[in-house]
């Protein structure tokens, strides 16, 4: 019996993340965060379909050098904190996109789109 030994590092080749991989990681591990929700399309700044907090996050991703930048929209369910709510999401994004492609995430840019009641909760004047 013969054992294969794997081949040094140096030798295996290179692997490269594209863009478009790390904006879909980002835009499904941003919606992990409590009270996150997605965000429209927009032309000109008017929404396309109406912010929905079941439409996926917008991102996009600029990778280089081994680090990831990250521009994210989102919506935010009220009464949330924006500014815990948006900590979070930074925090866990950062985590999560460094956990799973092994880049650096060296800056989070997130725009909150919209706010959100919850569902169900409809108030009238009468």
């Amino acid at each position: 019996m013969t054992a294969t030994l794997p081949a040094p590092v140096a030798e295996r080749g290179v692997l490269t993340i594209s863009e478009q991989a790390v904006e879909r990681l980002a835009a499904c591990a941003v919606l992990e965060v409590d009270d996150v929700g997605g965000a429209a399309g927009r032309v000109l700044g008017v929404s396309l379909s109406g912010e929905d907090l079941d439409h996926s996050a917008k991102v996009s991703a600029r990778v280089g050098d081994g680090t990831v930048t990250l521009d994210v929209r989102i919506s935010i369910v009220y009464p949330a904190s924006v500014a815990r709510t948006t900590e979070k999401a930074r925090e866990h994004l950062v985590e999560r996109v460094e956990a799973l492609t092994g880049l650096a995430v060296t800056r989070v840019d997130l725009t909150v789109t919209a706010l959100h009641t919850t569902a169900g909760q409809v108030r009238r004047v009468e």
